[in-house]
């Protein structure tokens, strides 16, 4: 494992290399945000003792809940992506600089602070002269932790579309890739370590000092403070400006799913190859279309592959089974309620399927939906976290099927293969496109109501970009038709299986089919 991990290192250094500048970046705002929000609290807690207790109280509070419930309530406010990352990230950050500024400066010798009003010191003066210079070993303490725990958990930022090393490990997860798991893991672990080595240097020099050298070394305390903001300062001036100098560029959003990582990768190859246009593809958004939708909306994703079913029963919240007869209102509804369009059908159905581990379906004779039923109670069902609440999924199924099983388990969608492998589930939800699906010993059963609708899968764009840009259609189109079922789950396989680059499976395809070179 530790060879297959340096080899993905190595060959795919420039994707890491990216993706640690941009995890460098959403954690140096969010510390630069902590460090001063944190920074005024705690100096104003410390100032007016009686609004200590309940200000960390609410920041002990916030500290508390985890963080995919803070991404998850934030999203509506400030939709998916940097922003919640940040403020999220801001929020965690709280807890030690605050408690330390605040820690620091109460634990100032009291007698000095008196000397100092003898001397005709006033409340300013004396917390700028006295009390943050005596104080500074602590609150450098603080910012230590903050810096090396905001570093390792900007990691969760990926589940919200936003950058960074977190969609490596996520990525990796939802491939069955192992190595890149590992390799995302470590670069976080490596970068939180040096950041921890890095502060410590300046921390470990405050805490030495002497209080008879404390007069001489306030100013370098100060310095060594003020270089540390000017640095994060710079940083994020020029991450900001070069984010400024980007124009022209095109937002794509998939799925945390392997052939949407594979049909944004043949967009943004297509697009870039037919136009001057910049594609920016954000991989694997947390959540699917529950938080790519409002993104749309908000302007901040411009195009992403979705399905004709999901789109009828999450998006446009309509009740009951999904034909493709619906298709034509769907569209029209897509216009006039979101100003949007579909548009490149690629030709392929990825719909929903049960599948049990082959064993039990030997033992108990299960070869249709409706055989689960009078077994069920003594089964383990398995899905990704949406199914249990979609207008399709699990209650829907369990009424219309008249199934009850004995326990659930929410799983990510590329953990089921190995949960079922290792007997942890008996019964799943797959997706008939699913590229493990005939190398794994399971048995697909029979649909015998027609409980699952159709999901033939299409790009929405937004209407705005479409016209802004309408060389965009052309290269969309290009796919229309193009991709069958098992051209879609032969595809899934080299990625999940073979060990395959998403980019490099959409490259060969658009290759076999003549539209690159």
């Amino acid at each position: 494992m530790l060879q297959k991990t340096w080899n993905i290192l190595i060959e795919k250094s420039r994707f890491f290399a990216d993706l640690l500048i941009e995890h460098i970046e959403i954690s140096l705002i969010a510390i630069f945000i902590a460090i001063l929000a944190g920074g005024l609290i705690g100096i104003l807690i410390s100032e007016f003792a009686k609004s200590a207790k309940p200000a960390l109280g609410v920041i002990n509070f916030l500290y508390t809940i985890p963080s995919i419930s803070m991404l998850g309530f934030l999203i509506p406010f400030s939709g998916v992506g940097n922003a919640t990352a940040v403020i999220a990230l801001t929020v965690y950050a709280l807890l030690p600089m605050v408690r330390n500024t605040h820690t620091g400066i109460m634990n100032v010798n009291p007698d000095i602070l008196e000397a100092a009003r003898g001397m005709g010191s006033t409340q300013m003066q004396a917390l700028m002269r006295i009390k943050l210079p005596l104080a500074m070993p602590v609150i450098m303490s603080g910012i230590r932790s903050m810096v090396t725990m905001t570093v390792a958990l900007a990691g969760i930022a990926s589940f919200i579309g936003a950058g960074g090393l977190g969609v490596a490990i996520y990525r990796g997860i939802t491939t069955n890739n192992a190595a890149m798991t590992m390799a995302g893991s470590l670069l976080i672990a490596l970068l939180a370590l040096a950041a921890d080595l890095l502060l410590g240097i300046p921390e470990r020099r405050m805490t030495k000092r002497k209080y008879g050298k404390r007069r001489s070394g306030k100013r370098n305390t100060k310095k060594t403070f003020a270089a540390a903001i000017a640095i994060i300062c710079i940083f994020v001036l020029a991450f900001g400006a070069f984010r400024g100098r980007e124009q022209e560029t095109i937002h794509i959003a998939t799925k945390p799913m392997t052939e949407q990582y594979v049909l944004g990768e043949m967009m943004d190859i297509l697009i870039e190859q037919d136009t001057d246009l910049n594609v920016e593809l954000t991989q694997g958004v947390g959540g699917g279309t529950s938080n790519i939708q409002p993104a749309m909306e908000s302007g901040e994703f411009d195009i992403y592959p979705e399905y004709t079913g999901t789109a009828w029963n999450m998006v446009l919240k309509e009740e009951g089974i999904y034909s493709e007869s619906m298709f034509g209102r769907m569209k029209e509804q897509y216009k006039n309620d979101y100003d949007m369009e579909w548009l490149g059908m690629y030709g392929f159905n990825n719909t929903y399927g049960i599948a049990v581990r082959k064993e039990i379906a030997d033992k108990y004779g299960l070869e249709t939906y409706s055989d689960l039923q009078g077994v069920s109670d003594q089964l383990i069902f398995g899905a990704e976290y949406d199914f249990f609440e979609r207008e399709d999924g699990y209650d829907a199924l369990c009424e219309t099927y008249g199934l009850n099983f004995k326990e659930t388990m929410d799983l990510d969608i590329g953990l089921k293969y190995k949960a079922m492998e290792q007997g942890e589930i008996d019964v799943m939800v797959i997706f008939t496109t699913d590229g493990q699906l005939s190398v794994s010993d399971i048995t697909v059963l029979e649909d015998d109501k027609g409980f699952y609708p159709s999901y033939l899968c299409g790009n929405i764009a937004r209407s705005e970009v479409l016209r802004k840009y309408p060389q965009i259609r052309a290269s969309i189109e290009k796919l229309a038709g193009k991709i069958t079922d098992e051209d879609m789950a032969a595809m899934n396989y080299q990625v999940e299986s073979l060990g395959k680059e998403p980019r490099e499976v959409a490259k060969e395809f658009l290759k076999e089919l003549g539209l690159i070179g």
